[in-house]
């Protein structure tokens, strides 16, 4: 998800990293299929905020990173 420079929005496709993160991830509703869309980078680049399944969600770099995401092509939002 950091690498991702997308704003027009993108499909999980999976959630990895250290069991207790990707469990909590997976919680707030982050499971493959999910569209989601980057609304705000903090300064610095932390935290990140998301949009998905009618709300907003704030994820630190380290969760994002756990977080495999297909961005929509250019100018095709959804």
């Amino acid at each position: 998800l950091t690498a991702a420079h997308w704003r027009a929005g993108a499909r999980v496709e999976r959630v990895e990293g250290e069991r207790s993160t990707a469990c909590r991830l997976l919680e707030l509703g982050l499971v493959a299929g999910t569209e989601l869309r980057l609304t705000h980078v903090a300064p610095f680049g932390d935290p990140l905020r998301v949009e998905l399944r009618g709300y907003g969600l704030l994820l630190r770099r380290k969760e994002a990173h756990s977080i495999w995401v297909k961005a929509h092509p250019a100018g095709e939002e959804r």
